[in-house]
This record gives C-alpha cells, structure tokens and sequence, in this order.
C-alpha cells in the first residue's frame, strides 16, 4: 500500500472519529455550536496553542516522507541501464577502466559509486577492493537513509505533545471552574474543557500513527533496494576482482612452466651435439 495513501485513511479515521463526537440533537444550540467541530481549523483552535507544533510537525513529515519517496525509486538508487554498460566496458580489457569509471562518475547513481570504487582497485589484493566498496556502501547507506531519524523523532514526540496539550487543557478546564462561583454543579463546563482539551491528544496520535507507517516502509524499501546492491557488489567483485587474481597467481606458474620446456629443448638439444660428435669420434 502506497504510504501516502495510507496516512489519508488513517486522517480520514480520524476525522469520522471527531465528527461521531458531536452533541445530541436535544442540546442546546448555543453549546452545540461551540463544541461543534466546523473545519481542519477549527479543530486546531480548539485543541489550543500545543496544536501548532504539532501541525509544524505535520508540515514537515509530509514533506520528508514525499522527498524520500521520490529519491528511493528504484530506478534511482539502481538505474537498469547501468549494470549492462559498465559490464560492457570492463569486458573491453584493462585499457577500459578508466572509460568505465568514468561512466560511473557520470552516472552519478549510489550503486554507481559502489563500481566505481571497486573498479578503481582493480589490479590490487581482493581484501583491498571488497574494503573500497565496503566504505563507499556505508556512505550510500546514510544517504539512502536520510532524514529517517527525524520521522522517528516526530513519531515519538507527537503523542508527547499531545498528552501535554491535554494536561494544560485540563488544568485551565480546572481552573475556571475553581474560580467561577457560577460553575459550581454545573457538569457541563468542566466536560467541555476537557472536551476541548483532549483534540490534543487526537491530533497528536492522528499524527504519530501514519508517521509510524511511513517510517517503517521507507526503511523497508531502503533495505530492499541495499540489499540488491549487495548483490550487485558480490558478483562484481567474484566475476573481476576474483577472475584476475586467479589470472595473476597462474600467470607465473605458466611462465615457469615454460621455461622448463625452453630448458628441457635446450639440453635435449646438447645432448643429441654430444652424441654426435661422440659417434664422430668413433668412427675415426
């Protein structure tokens, strides 16, 4: 479920919640017109100054989670042209891997630096070049997931906000009615503050709920799109990294090999002289 579409439903619960809250019909009209929720404004006025933190917060999570649901798109994070292409130019031989990291520099893609990185040391000990990627990864990863802590921090402090909203609320709820002899046996005026002073509490939660979804599938969606690139990494470095070293460790075998063979023609070659001149020897 797309998570935008979900923090809607949760709003929108929300929303049904407060207006299954409105007074009965036989109330009066003057009390029903106050308690009565009209608009997104006017819940807000109600719900009294600790509202506008949390609406700043509101503001500021929907903008992180639309930017990261921009910036972690697949194609993105691991464009579908790019392993085809780097591939292509690292099968060109070792004159192109400045060609290929080039491309990968041009590319400019987090999946892109990890390539980069790795082929940048080839020609070095594997444990050399699987550390570049590894440092280049952990580079990827904070950018990947970035600004994930602040929509954990909103999601813990709203309902806090929220419940403070509430106490303040309710100590002026209290409050008046200590100070108004007028209120004495009169219920209603104590219900309404703490009426009024529980939007707070709603809003704080109709906040952190969605908050919370949306951290936990960006974070998910993070880790798919890590997890991939791993992937992506460990073949690179099993079909280059170790290909050449398995190339350098047979190269010097083979020389010495033949070597041997040029050595072995050499005294089979001295030998056949000897006999020769030996045969002549002989038959004189």
């Amino acid at each position: 479920m797309n998570v935008t579409t979900s923090a809607g439903m949760f709003a929108d619960l929300g929303w049904m919640v407060l207006a299954q809250t409105s007074p009965p019909a036989n109330a009066p009209t003057d009390s029903a017109a106050a308690v009565a929720i009209q608009s997104l404004w006017d819940f807000v006025v109600k719900g009294g100054p600790m509202m506008i933190p949390i609406g700043l917060c509101s503001l500021v999570a929907l903008t992180v989670v639309v930017e990261r649901l921009v910036s972690l798109r697949r194609r993105i994070i691991i464009p579908p042209e790019f392993l085809p292409a780097v591939t292509k130019l690292l099968d060109n031989g070792a004159d192109a891997r400045t060609e290929a990291v080039e491309y990968c520099r041009e590319n400019d893609s987090p999946i892109a630096n990890l390539f980069a990185a790795g082929i940048r040391r080839l020609g070095q000990p594997v444990e050399v070049i699987e550390k570049s990627i590894e440092d280049a990864g952990q580079r990827e990863i904070v950018k990947l997931r970035k600004y994930f802590r602040l929509l954990f921090v909103i999601a813990s402090i709203a309902p806090l906000m929220g419940l403070l909203g509430t106490i303040f609320g309710m100590i002026s709820a209290f409050q008046t009615v200590a100070v108004s002899g007028e209120a004495l046996g009169k219920t209603e005026l104590l219900a309404k503050g703490i009426y009024q002073a529980m939007i707070t509490t709603a809003g704080g939660l109709m906040l952190a709920i969605p908050v919370l979804v949306a951290y936990h599938a960006l974070a998910a969606r993070a880790d798919r799109l890590l997890g991939e690139m791993d992937i992506m990494t460990v073949d690179f470095i099993e079909e280059y990294a170790h290909a050449q070293r398995d190339a350098t460790i047979l190269e010097p075998k083979l020389r010495a090999a033949d070597a041997g063979e040029d050595s072995e023609d050499d005294g089979d070659g001295k030998a056949e002289s000897v006999m020769a001149s030996g045969h002549g020897v002989a038959q004189r």
